[in-house]
């Protein structure tokens, strides 16, 4: 049998077990292969993208789900690919022109694509290169890309389909413009973000009338806004119709102080009288709320922007300002005037375009649209109706409510990079939406599709929609769907609707949402904070296992995900663990591979207690890995292995191991053989690689389709046997207690003395059954099981559940020096305890010290007050035994 080398290191292990299992098409399933079909389509990340830590989790969460799927029998496929990111990778390309001078421009659109997807094919695959380090297997052989001639085909597809169902439109809307991409956002492409700006009030002039008052028409009505240039566009200004102060201004009109025009003082009920002077400025062509009251009175819409958010040519003297420098000028020139009225700080959301990071504008544009409306509700209703189900549960609320609450999808984005709009505009003017184009003298849309708009056909067309493939037969709709809760609305709400739609059928039936990945702290990660983990790293340092079983060990569902490094390397102790006793295992096992338990009557307590462990962990593991509730799953994992198996069951067998009964020895490594295995192989998705190297260690087996990756799942493990996990608890309190004996009075493991036991009935009995197994535990050189202690000079007392357990102290510590040394100690920790209560007691400090500071201070007073009462029951107990 093939020995664990002595130290684990992964970077010796994890490659070659990782390329073994590729060679051997591990990773691959074909739709006819035997088994329940099981899918896993991955998130595709950005082709521009590099792995961080959230990809880290997601794709980790991924893998072990389709891990365990595989050992469980199933046709377990999990596709893998990239998104091809419009925005983003454009951003990218277009950089790499402006540093060599040039511009997409200069290029032209054919030359600027080309050299788009040379970059695609030399750089855009680094992320699932990446992913093979964190031991990902997803079927490399079916990587697809969101921009691919099939997922092309099937695009085009979907939106000729989409606008002859009167789903898709080109229409004049309010749409949120990026200045900097110069291109449109969705709203779902928007972030809000909390900004100090300002809030300007100033004075619209009334327009006199015969008979108005002079000065009322001077002070005119005082509006206020946080975007003062936006009023060079401004058409109206509307009050409540039920306010009071106002009603007489209702049909009059104000004068633009820089513009040659006037508008109309509109009533409507959408104004908010009780805010600032209840009188709003009116909009129309930069704020959806402006519009729709705008539509309501048949107000003028001004669109007073361009493209690249200066100013245009209807702002009149302002022409040409950048955005924010009209901004600044607009507010000298109504100061100039007159009529600025101040300028109050002011803390408020504003909108930023998720791509370039720069403040949206509300703008009218002609673009194409999707109608949600028809298609939200049959997603709504396959929600509600429980063929997709949420993980956690709590998250079918809110995505429920965004879903009742969609607007219409702007979908076309002035882009090159993407999927092209198939619309074909003819020399008269005539637009048909079809796969080719008409005929000649007919021009395509300039526009590309919005990436969501080919992403959320992903989970469908990897599998070869829009033909009817094997693929599709076998593995649509997919099983899970694991992401990040923070794309329920960009991504998931999108498939779940393009799925009803055009397969009649949900494209998954469980979304499993994670959170987000946090420093320790539960701080957001950012380069400007400075607490960026960069798992790659961690890989190189911990190996994969380790970062795997860190990342998953806080991953309750829908809950954010903090992180340390230091975490990291409490879980590579736990990978050591594994291995070491693994290792011991194998070493001690003189080459027996798992098989058969021996019969009930030959097994001794520990063996039925580690199968009765085995059986319940097993049971509480197996189930947390169906709930996706990871970390229970490595809980029970890690309390098994460290707690149960390594610190107790090995220390227990050693014995009997190497013992004279050859019987007992062989009896003992077939449970250590047989509880080792199934250990591997419950612990097997989530830390794939110590798991293998060990379990081939352990059965000889030879890796390629050979391998633990493909063993079976233990369906169930152990045995159950309470009565043996009362006993055993009976033998470890008393152990446990012995060993705290030890330390307190630093008795080294090496030195072995006898113990008196008197304890209840039930506990003397379990005791004087297995003595010889609490000697060896305890380090004990005798064990006597008394029904009644005798109180004798030089004992000591070691109470434990059930019973109390008598030492005598002579040759085993020098109690002279030991009572000195408690003394001292107990001197010191009074006088700690002294110096902090005249520190808490003092005035000065109590009054001006933090509330925090003052609590820590309190608390160190009390843990010294319990440590010196710790230490004067230990003196007094040594001192009955000295006198």
């Amino acid at each position: 049998m093939t020995e664990l080398p002595k130290a684990h290191e992964p970077a010796d292990v994890e490659p070659g077990l990782y390329a073994d299992w590729e060679a051997a098409g591990l990773f691959h399933a074909e739709p006819d292969d035997p088994g329940e079909p099981f899918s896993v389509v991955i998130p595709p990340p950005n082709v521009t993208g590099s792995l961080h830590v959230g990809h880290a989790l997601d794709n980790a969460i991924q893998d072990v789900i389709v891990r365990r799927a595989r050992m469980r029998g199933r046709n377990a496929v999990w596709v893998p690919g990239t998104d091809h990111a419009g925005i983003a990778t454009q951003t990218v390309v277009e950089r790499q022109l402006a540093a060599e001078g040039t511009s997409r421009q200069e290029l032209g659109r054919e030359a600027f694509l080309d050299r788009v997807w040379a970059w695609r094919e030399e750089s855009g695959g680094t992320i699932l290169r990446q992913l093979r380090t964190l031991g990902c297997s997803p079927d490399w052989a079916r990587e697809a890309f969101t921009f691919d001639e099939a997922r092309n085909r099937a695009v085009t597809k979907v939106f000729v389909d989409w606008h002859e169902a009167g789903l898709i439109y080109r229409g004049n809307r309010l749409i949120n413009w990026d200045p900097a991409l110069r291109t449109a956002l969705s709203d779902i492409e928007v972030e809000h973000r909390e900004v100090r700006g300002e809030l300007v009030r100033f004075r619209y002039p009334l327009v006199p009338v015969d008979g108005s008052d002079p000065a009322e028409d001077a002070a005119g009505v005082v509006v206020a806004t946080t975007r003062p240039e936006t009023m060079l566009g401004d058409t109206a200004v509307a009050v409540h119709p039920e306010d009071a102060r106002y009603a007489h201004l209702v049909g009059r009109h104000v004068r633009h102080p820089f513009l040659d025009r006037t508008f109309p003082v509109v009533a409507d009920a959408y104004v908010d009288r009780e805010f600032g002077t209840g009188a709003v400025k009116i909009t129309p062509a930069h704020d959806p709320n402006d519009l729709a009251l705008g539509e309501r009175h048949d107000l003028e819409v001004l669109d007073v922007m361009t493209d690249d958010g200066t100013m245009a040519a209807s702002a009149g003297r302002f022409a040409g300002m950048d955005r924010f420098a009209a901004r600044a000028a607009v507010k000298e020139a109504l100061a100039a005037e007159g009529l600025l009225e101040g300028v109050d700080e002011h803390l408020h959301q504003v909108g930023h375009s998720s791509r370039s990071g720069v403040p949206v504008e509300p703008r009218l544009s002609d673009q194409w649209f999707v109608a949600v409306r028809p298609l939200a509700e049959r997603a709504a209703a396959a929600v509600r109706d429980g063929r997709v189900t949420f993980v956690p549960e709590r998250m079918t609320r809110s995505f429920l409510e965004w879903l009742d609450g969609l607007h219409d999808w702007c979908i076309s984005r002035q882009l090159w990079w993407g999927h092209r709009i198939p619309a074909w505009y003819g020399p008269d003017g005539e637009v048909r939406v079809q796969v080719a184009s008409p005929g000649e003298g007919w021009r395509q849309d300039e526009d590309v599709l919005d990436t969501w708009f080919s992403s959320q056909l992903w989970p469908f067309t990897v599998f070869g929609w829009p033909d009817d493939t094997p693929e599709l037969r076998a593995w649509y709709p997919t099983t899970v769907l694991v992401t990040g809760y923070d794309i329920n609305t960009f991504w998931v709400a999108r498939m779940l609707m393009a799925g009803l739609w055009f397969t009649d059928d949900v494209p998954f039936r469980v979304v499993h949402n994670h959170g987000l990945v946090r420093d320790e702290h539960g701080k957001k990660m950012s380069k400007s904070f400075g607490n960026v983990i960069d798992p790659l790293d961690l890989i190189e340092r911990y190996g994969a296992d380790a970062t795997r079983f860190a990342l998953l060990r806080s991953a309750a569902p829908g809950t954010d995900v903090p992180l340390a490094e230091e975490w990291v390397e409490g879980a590579k102790r736990f990978v050591n663990k594994l291995w070491n006793a693994a290792r011991f295992a194998i070493v001690n096992l003189d080459g027996r591979r798992p098989g058969d338990l021996p019969p009930d009557d030959r097994l001794a307590l520990e063996d039925r207690w580690i199968l009765d462990t085995l059986h319940r962990a097993h049971a509480d593991v197996d189930a947390a890995y169906d709930a996706y509730d990871w970390p229970v799953v490595a809980r029970g994992l890690y309390g098994f292995v460290w707690d149960e198996l390594a610190d107790w069951y090995l220390e227990a067998v050693k014995g009997r191991i190497h013992g004279e009964d050859a019987v007992a020895a062989e009896d003992a490594r077939a449970v250590l053989a047989h509880v080792l295995e199934a250990a591997l192989r419950l612990a097997a998705p989530l830390i794939p690689f110590v798991t293998e190297a060990a379990w081939r260690a352990l059965t000889g087996a030879a890796g390629g389709r050979d391998s633990l990756m493909v063993a079976t799942w233990p369906e169930a493990a152990g045995r159950p046997d309470p009565a043996a996990a009362e006993a055993f608890a009976t033998v470890r309190g008393l152990v446990r207690e012995v060993n705290r004996f030890r330390s307190q009075l630093r008795i080294p493991p090496s030195r072995r003395f006898p113990l008196t036991i008197g304890a209840e009935p039930g506990v003397r009995e379990v005791l004087s059954a297995h003595a010889d197994l609490v000697a060896a535990l305890a380090g004990l050189s005798g064990l006597e099981v008394v029904a009644d202690l005798v109180e004798a000079a030089g004992t000591s007392s070691i109470p434990f559940p059930g019973g109390r357990a008598q030492v005598a102290l002579a040759g085993v510590i020098d109690v002279a020096a030991e009572l000195d040394r408690l003394g001292r100690e107990r001197e010191r920790v009074l006088a700690e305890a002294a110096r902090v209560a005249e520190r808490l007691e003092n005035p000065s400090f109590a009054a001006r010290a933090p509330a925090d500071v003052v609590a820590r201070e309190r608390g160190k007073h009390e843990e010294a007050l319990r440590v010196a009462a710790e230490l004067a029951e230990r003196i007094a107990a040594l001192g009955g035994a000295a006198a």
